[in-house]
């Protein structure tokens, strides 16, 4: 926010400016603040009109990628971040979550590691073959979500990617990313972390930025979010496959976030069932 004047004759009329963006396009708001007014009176007007321009902007409609929202869409949406319970898993927990998602996140990428052959996998000193990599680096890539202490950058996002699978050029994930980074930035205060997590997951879906990879990159995307809100992970089945490709595309065709929400929250039902006894509403 900034202070116009504009001078009319002998006078001088102040005005505070906020601008902002609205599908695109940049827009302000003004407010009068007065004529002619004396150091400490432009100080205290000014207090008064920045109050009232952060009121009208909590009113404003929300630009989420490919649509907007307004503040009671939003407010709808967060009221489904309800349906969850929110656990902590100690260690023992954390390992069956990190073999029950290594399965699934491959299987649904095509991979034919079965869920029994994940657990010697993951305790072999080396991988043998293409499909055992992809398995391990899961694995490492869950750990290293878990203890990450960053907030989500294009840095975060290339290292779970070479974690994953060999990266494409970081001047590519610049292009590709930033405004993903900076909405995240800019917007992150206004959503419930599970309706956040779905936003950003999708989104990074529809950008798909790398060769190979993106489905589990975006996976790892949603869950760094969750666990940084102090949110368990979510583990998306194999057998849940199609109505989660059905939840991408109502988000990507249809502007329809709210299949997405109601899908990860089963999700998230189903893996604290599987995964941890902290979890009894069944």
């Amino acid at each position: 926010m900034y202070v116009e004047e504009r001078k009319t004759g002998k006078n001088i009329k102040y005005y505070l400016v906020h601008s902002y963006r609205d599908k695109g396009k940049v827009r302000k708001i003004r407010k009068y603040l007065g004529r002619n007014l004396a150091k400490e009176e432009l100080e205290k007007a000014k207090n008064g009109a920045k109050l009232h321009i952060l009121e009208l902007l909590e009113e404003l409609n929300t630009e989420v990628f490919l649509f907007t929202l307004t503040k009671n869409q939003i407010e709808k949406l967060n009221r489904l971040d309800k349906n969850i319970r929110v656990v902590h898993f100690d260690q023992k927990e954390w390992q069956q979550f990190t073999e029950e998602f290594t399965y699934n996140t491959n299987a649904i990428e095509g991979s034919t590691v079965q869920r029994d052959e994940v657990p010697e996998i993951l305790d072999k000193q080396k991988a043998s073959g293409a499909e055992e990599l992809e398995t391990k680096g899961v694995a490492k890539a869950v750990n290293y979500i878990k203890n990450a202490k960053e907030d989500i950058s294009i840095e975060l996002i290339k290292k779970l990617q070479d974690i994953l699978h060999q990266g494409v050029p970081l001047s590519q994930l610049h292009l590709a990313l930033n405004d993903l980074i900076s909405w995240h930035k800019e917007n992150k205060n206004k959503f419930k972390p599970l309706v956040l997590a779905a936003i950003m997951h999708n989104q990074f879906e529809y950008i798909h930025p790398f060769q190979d990879g993106n489905g589990r990159v975006g996976r790892f995307l949603l869950n760094f979010i969750l666990l940084r809100n102090n949110y368990p992970p979510i583990n998306i089945s194999l057998e849940d496959r199609g109505e989660y490709y059905l939840a991408l595309q109502e988000y990507q065709k249809r502007r329809n976030l709210k299949p997405t929400i109601e899908f990860l929250v089963k999700q998230y039902k189903k893996t604290l069932r599987k995964v941890t006894t902290k979890y009894h509403n069944r």
